[in-house]
């Protein structure tokens, strides 16, 4: 990623107000009022570790800057014999120098709120009758490949399929390292063109589905007031074995205060549904949180790879020509039966290297802000 020295002054001066915000924090923690309350310790706390390694980087550039500082004043100075030494030392505190920029800017612009969290992916089939469902079903099948060849952990929670092996619907529940960092992209309107299978006369069709990547919620983060759910249990529907309609282990919950609705039906015991179908309440309320508080960053998120509005149309698979575009970055990838098979790698991180470009020069034409 190319720092200019435009954004590396502009770096240097948040990296000021972060160091002059952890030595405030500090002086507050050491307040005896402040440590007689809980609450307000605990906030500060958790400031002073995020604010930590901020300080620490402002000590390594400054002592980076001071070495670059002494082996000017060498090279001024005008002896030939220390004057190569100077050179050295200055070279090696430059590269130092911009290797901590980029530990900065990786630092900044992460999303350390949901960086190391599994995800729930559910995918919907949208316009396009049985071909978007059949679409829907390739693309359930695509993540679990990937996350299969990734060695992450793949959990159904729930599932609608048709008649003839199509998705309306199927969530997923996705565990391992960097999850969220590899599918946080996935969010929106998948369009795909292709002779389908049940078209008689060869025609080209255009159908959609959509994929929503909800990072799973923390119990301490969301707070779920047993008054404000609202549970029925039901019999399951759909094909499976001798208990399908036969008990109501399926279990849906209404969120009363937002009217957010889940369910899900997939094991047979009805407190495993409970449990799957809580798991998925706690992340689409987290997700809305999280939305609620995106909304004041609104300059950040318009420059990023896309808002995760499913409603976003963000690729397109074109069959007959073997391409796959994704929208949002202008990228156009070749090669589609692979991709299916879970081979992403190669899409995912050019989204991912976009993303964090437009982080950056966000970052860089914001205005400078502590927070």
């Amino acid at each position: 990623m190319d720092i200019t020295d435009d954004i590396r002054q502009k770096l240097s001066l948040k990296l000021d107000e972060l160091k002059d915000l952890h030595r405030s924090v500090e002086e507050q923690l050491a307040d005896p009022e402040v440590v007689s309350d809980a609450a307000r310790l605990k906030a500060l706390a958790q400031d002073h570790a995020r604010l930590s390694p901020f300080a620490e980087m402002h000590r390594r550039l400054q002592d980076l800057r001071g070495r670059r500082a002494e082996a000017a004043e060498t090279l001024a100075g005008g002896d030939a014999e220390l004057e190569q030494l100077a050179r050295e030392e200055d070279q090696e505190a430059a590269l130092a120098e911009g290797a901590l920029f980029q530990e900065l800017v990786d630092r900044l612009i992460a999303d350390d709120e949901a960086g190391n969290r599994n995800v729930i992916v559910e995918i919907r089939a949208g316009t396009g009758g049985e071909e978007a469902a059949l679409f829907a079903g390739d693309l359930t099948r695509m993540y679990t490949r990937y996350a299969e060849r990734q060695g992450w952990q793949v959990e159904m929670m729930d599932a609608s399929t048709t008649d003839l092996g199509g998705t309306r619907e199927a969530i997923l529940s996705v565990s391992g390292p960097g999850v969220w960092r590899k599918l946080r992209y996935e969010s929106g309107g998948h369009r795909v063109q292709r002779v389908p299978e049940t078209e008689s006369q060869g025609r080209i069709h255009t159908s959609l589905a959509t994929v929503a990547v909800l990072p799973e919620a923390r119990d301490v983060e969301v707070e779920i007031k047993p008054e404000d759910v609202e549970m029925t249990f039901m019999r399951s529907s759909g094909p499976g074995g001798q208990a399908v309609n036969k008990t109501s282990s399926s279990v849906r919950l209404v969120h009363k205060p937002t009217g957010i609705t889940v369910r899900c039906q997939d094991e047979r015991s009805q407190q495993a549904n409970r449990k799957k179908a809580m798991k998925l309440l706690r992340a689409k309320l987290y997700d809305v949180t999280q939305s609620e508080r995106n909304q004041q960053r609104e300059a950040m998120r318009r420059s990023q790879v896309g808002s995760g509005d499913r409603n976003e149309r963000i690729r397109t698979y074109n069959f007959p020509q073997d391409r796959i575009t994704d929208h949002r970055a202008g990228i156009d990838i070749f090669g589609i039966q692979n991709f299916m098979l879970g081979d992403c790698d190669r899409l995912f991180d050019a989204l991912a290297a976009y993303d964090k470009q437009k982080r950056l020069e966000a970052l860089a034409a914001g205005p400078v802000s502590a927070r």
